[in-house]
């Protein structure tokens, strides 16, 4: 577990200055005389649609990678390893076909959009190379995380994409770059200079080599391994399309959408700042998954499960209150646009989802690199089946606050079937009183925060009401040891900042 532990704190280190950079590029988005709400929207709106083409062009390549890494490692040379050039060939087989897609469904995304998002469709093709970019960097990572080099990658995901938007949108605000039609042409080759970056360190390690020899572990598990991506595209797809389906609704079916898609889209980036950790556990827990289920290590599995699942509820529930006591006081200190206060019930309810989401563990990764792996694909129907018709009809009657109450609802039954099939299924499941503790000190710091702070406004405020809560439910998380984690983390920070301290007063 120490691996682990080590990886996904590095890689939520990483991931957290990342969203720091993530921060500032919201800020640019949504200060008052920047970007419009409907740039900002068509922003959103690029990456919900990237996703989806991501979703439908990978083929299950992933799956595939996560699942089958440890026979190929254990049987071939490095420069005998075909998986990841056979990944490749088929994601830009199912690329090519996104592209005819496109081409032929033209006319109904004009017609779809053309009243409430028109720049969407004015920009249209230009979503194809942003797409393209997204999908191989996606597949060259998952790659990655079995190499275990996580860090690597989430580095280059969530600070140099960050920093690349950042110098991207400050050339637009200061004029350097002179319209945005300039900017969003830019922007869409973003993704295909990141994989290209990762693929040259990749090749660079000696470790990844590109063959088209078929090696005799394709030859003896191609039936199984068209088996597994056909099930796992299925319902990785669905999964894709129920989770960025919001966006694409409110762009659709509201008046004036994409400036609905920029008020949910700024909701949505901040409660990505409750997710920042989850990135880092999965990519450094679906190595360990996928070799303990080779090894039928299933006490390693168990206690993946259960340390993911109060590691991230106490990252999760923590920040989801910081944000909460903060938000009014953060869009008008920071001077955003009046519009974006819009975004505040918004966020509540997609910020509950990313609480149930992280609280329930790494079970997604855990069946997905089971033999159970097409339960991937019936869990990925009953999703997709609440999920679409939930959000039209919410986003309809209430806004765009609708589709987000849709994502809570959808996902909390979503992750219910699945702690379920893991109970019945391997007597595995990751809650204990300490889950509940956990809730406890996380609404409780909320109640002492407000009624302690809630008079006072301004940057102080925001400061002094954020301390309190840290120390409360900091204070509780280590005297009650609510993770076996917390401890570790905590004396090696005390090595490596009270010592050295100590140090420099003799």
């Amino acid at each position: 577990m120490s691996t682990i532990r080590r990886q996904s704190i590095l890689s939520s280190a990483i991931i957290y200055l990342g969203f720091a950079l993530g921060f500032l590029n919201t800020y640019l988005f949504t200060r008052q005389g920047g970007f419009t709400q409907s740039e900002y929207g068509l922003y959103g709106t690029f990456m919900a649609v990237a996703n989806i083409m991501n979703a439908f062009a990978n083929l299950g390549m992933q799956a595939y990678i996560y699942k089958f890494f440890p026979y190929y490692e254990d049987n071939l040379k490095p420069r005998e390893n075909d998986m990841l050039a056979l990944a490749l060939l088929n994601s830009l087989f199912g690329f090519i076909l996104v592209v005819l897609s496109g081409i032929i469904f033209q006319d109904l995304v004009v017609r779809k959009y053309s009243a409430s998002s028109p720049d969407f469709v004015k920009y249209y093709r230009w979503v194809f190379p942003f797409g393209f970019g997204l999908t191989f960097y996606s597949l060259l990572e998952a790659y990655a995380w079995q190499l275990k080099k996580s860090v690597l990658t989430n580095f280059l995901r969530d600070m140099l994409w960050r920093f690349f938007i950042t110098v991207l949108s400050s050339l637009f605000l200061f004029r350097v770059i002179p319209s945005f039609d300039v900017y969003i042409k830019v922007f869409s080759f973003t993704y295909i200079l990141l994989a290209i970056v990762l693929l040259i360190l990749l090749l660079r390690t000696g470790h990844v080599h590109l063959t088209l020899r078929i090696s005799r572990v394709t030859k003896k598990f191609y039936r199984k391994i068209i088996l597994l991506c056909t099930f796992i595209w299925s319902g990785g797809l669905i999964q894709n399309i129920s989770s960025v389906f919001d966006l694409i609704v409110i762009a659709a079916v509201i008046p004036q959408g994409l400036a609905f898609a920029g008020i949910f889209s700024l909701a949505l980036n901040i409660a990505s700042l409750i997710q920042a950790p989850q990135r880092g556990i999965v990519a450094a827990s679906i190595s360990a998954l996928s070799r303990a289920w080779k090894d039928k290590d299933l006490e390693k599995i168990r206690r993946i499960y259960q340390r993911s699942s109060i590691n991230q509820l106490i990252f999760a529930t923590g920040i989801f209150v910081l944000i909460w006591i903060n938000f009014m006081d953060g869009v008008k200190n920071f001077h955003l646009q009046p519009a974006y206060e819009q975004a505040k019930p918004v966020f509540f309810f997609l910020g509950l989802w990313r609480i149930v989401d992280m609280g329930t563990g790494v079970n997604s990764q855990i069946i997905g690199t089971s033999t159970y792996w097409r339960f991937e694909f019936v869990t990925g129907l009953v999703l997709l089946a609440i999920t679409i018709p939930l959000d039209y009809i919410l986003a309809k009657k209430l806004g765009v606050v609708g589709p987000a109450i849709a994502t809570l609802t959808s996902y909390s039954i979503y992750n219910l079937i699945r702690y379920f099939f893991l109970l019945q299924k391997f007597n595995m499941q990751p809650f204990n009183y300490k889950t509940g503790l956990t809730l406890f000190l996380a609404f409780a710091g909320y109640l002492l925060s407000t009624l302690l702070f809630n008079t006072i406004h301004g940057f102080f405020a925001m400061g002094i009401r954020s301390l309190f809560f840290v120390l409360f439910f900091g204070g509780g998380t280590l005297l009650f040891r609510l993770s076996p984690d917390v401890i570790p983390v905590w004396n090696t920070l005390k090595k490596k900042l009270v010592i050295p301290y100590l140090r420099s007063r003799k």
